[in-house]
């Protein structure tokens, strides 16, 4: 019974663990937003276009779970500010891609040097064992909050 509630009370030290960094990371980002004039969800769709782009708006819109309209708004103040540019397709005129701009990653990247740093310096302290035991389990929660994100009503 005592590795029972052991355990019990390790998972529940892990998801309280990972509340606390999500809301941790979510102040990080914002703070990062504020600083480069960009709004939260401006940031997540910026780097979601950096790591997985070019994207059409659609495609962007399902990866982020927002709506069309907003994501119209959220393109508009990336492409002002110089960070993405929408294309056309020269096959079809009427499909957009979205492709973020290398020109100001810098302004970006220097923004999350010192988090960069950090995670560095704490990853250090891992084995490569260790490390891979923790990138699965990071993995496996991202793909558990994508399939809980598609399970709410």
């Amino acid at each position: 019974m005592a590795d029972v509630t052991s355990r019990r009370r390790l998972v529940a030290t892990v998801k309280e663990s990972l509340r606390l960094a999500r809301n941790q990371l979510s102040v990080f980002s914002r703070q990062v937003a504020t600083r480069l004039e960009l709004k939260d969800a401006d940031l997540d769709c910026l780097d979601l276009i950096d790591r997985a782009g070019p994207l059409s708006p659609t495609a962007l819109a399902r990866l982020t779970g927002l709506h069309p309209a907003t994501m119209t708004g959220i393109l508009d103040r990336l492409e002002r500010g110089g960070w993405v540019v929408r294309e056309r397709a020269e096959s079809d005129r009427r499909a957009v891609q979205i492709r973020s701009l290398r020109e100001r990653q810098g302004q970006l990247y220097r923004m999350l040097a010192g988090m960069n740093r950090s995670i560095d310096e704490i990853c250090a302290d891992y084995s490569d064992a260790e490390l891979a035991v923790v990138a699965d389990f990071l993995r496996r929660a991202t793909d558990a909050g994508q399939a809980a994100a598609k399970e709410l009503p």
